[in-house]
């Protein structure tokens, strides 16, 4: 074989390049899936995959478009009312220049207000294309994309790459990629799940942030189990590990000297606490009962 140089080329150095690949993918998503859903069944038969647990997560991956590149009808005004600002700016420089029979203006300020109008023109177009497509953001390079919350309070345009697998030998059943975070993702996941296992029921289970009264009770509707962490309640203390309640949540036990907290655990206290004079105050503190609740 031969390339279009004339250099001969052995069979085993010629390989598809990415856009090759991206393509192939692109273009056939459904040959794809369902060659998946085959290879689960496979595993199934070779006795692989039980299709009874099945564990569900997420993870984000960045898209190329950046966040510059990423917009909502918020950000769209700030540009439009940001230009609009800049134009007039200019318009009253110019009514200031005729004021005093200047002839010289702002340098290139015909060509710096038609600029800003072409890009209010852009901006107009992108509100128009966010309208029609009935999102609440849209994205100039990776269209599919979206801001999505990474970790903590980082954002970033990206999607989120949801897969299940299996308990037994910890084998993928089931992955696609949405472009909205977890709370939304728990049913179309377990659903497609349960398809290319040909299964019943199964228990899925899911982290906190898949807790979602109307995601769970849609995988109810298809007798799947989900067994899923419940959020914080309150706000994390320092380290963001352990929940904080109110005081108003803590029951007082005036015989016994105790407080029962939120979950049902009795706290009691030894006495001992921490003094602020200048304020007034005596801060007891109050520790849980080993083996005892009500």
């Amino acid at each position: 074989m031969s390339s279009q140089s004339g250099v001969a080329m052995a069979p085993e150095t010629l390989r598809p390049n990415y856009h090759s690949i991206a393509d192939f993918r692109k273009d056939n998503p459904k040959a794809l899936k369902q060659l998946f859903k085959l290879f689960v069944t496979f595993l199934k038969d070779a006795d692989l995959i039980a299709g009874e647990t099945i564990a569900i997560d997420g993870t984000k991956s960045r898209a190329h478009n950046g966040k510059k590149s990423n917009y909502n009808q918020k950000k769209i005004d700030k540009h439009k009312e940001y230009i609009e600002a800049k134009i007039q700016g200019y318009l009253t420089d110019l009514d200031h220049n005729d004021d005093q029979e200047k002839s010289s203006a702002i340098p290139n300020i015909q060509q710096k207000i038609a600029r800003l109008q072409q890009n209010k023109l852009r901006y107009e177009i992108l509100e128009e294309q966010l309208k029609a497509s009935g999102e609440p953001q849209i994205s100039t390079t990776d269209q599919d994309a979206r801001s999505l919350l990474v970790q903590g309070q980082v954002v970033e345009v990206s999607y989120n790459l949801q897969a299940a697998v299996d308990d037994k030998h910890n084998l993928v059943v089931a992955t696609h990629t949405i472009n909205r975070n977890d709370k939304n993702a728990l049913s179309a996941i377990a659903l497609e799940a349960k398809e290319n296992l040909g299964a019943t029921t199964f228990t899925v289970l899911v982290d906190k942030g898949y807790h979602n009264g109307r995601e769970i009770e849609a995988c109810k509707l298809a007798n799947i189990t989900t067994i899923v962490a419940h959020p914080d309640q309150g706000k994390s203390n320092e380290n963001g590990t352990q929940p904080e309640y109110l005081v108003s949540k803590f029951t007082y036990n005036k015989q016994d000297n105790t407080y029962t907290c939120p979950q049902g655990q009795i706290l009691t206290t030894t006495g001992v606490g921490t003094r602020k004079p200048e304020m007034g105050i005596k801060q007891v503190i109050y520790t849980k009962i080993p083996h005892r609740s009500l």
